[in-house]
């Protein structure tokens, strides 16, 4: 199971939401769901401006987990 950790990471470095949007480029809407992790597919380019504008790579905001793979 892939979950993102946007919020676990904008919260650790005192970033909201409303931040990010503006620096990223990317509309508050996309990014709170984003940060809800109520994205069922992700788009590349929008973690691309995510990750640059947090100056962060794709997997300090992603976790795989297996556990949900043993299940099957």
């Amino acid at each position: 199971m892939i979950r993102l950790t946007l919020d676990e990471y904008l919260e650790k470095r005192g970033i909201t939401r409303y931040e990010l949007a503006k620096k990223s480029g990317i509309g508050y809407p996309i990014i709170d769901k984003y940060y809800k992790n109520a994205v069922t597919r992700y788009d590349g380019y929008v973690l691309d401006r995510i990750c640059r504008a947090l100056g962060c790579y794709v997997s300090d905001i992603l976790n795989y987990s297996e556990q949900d793979k043993e299940k099957r």
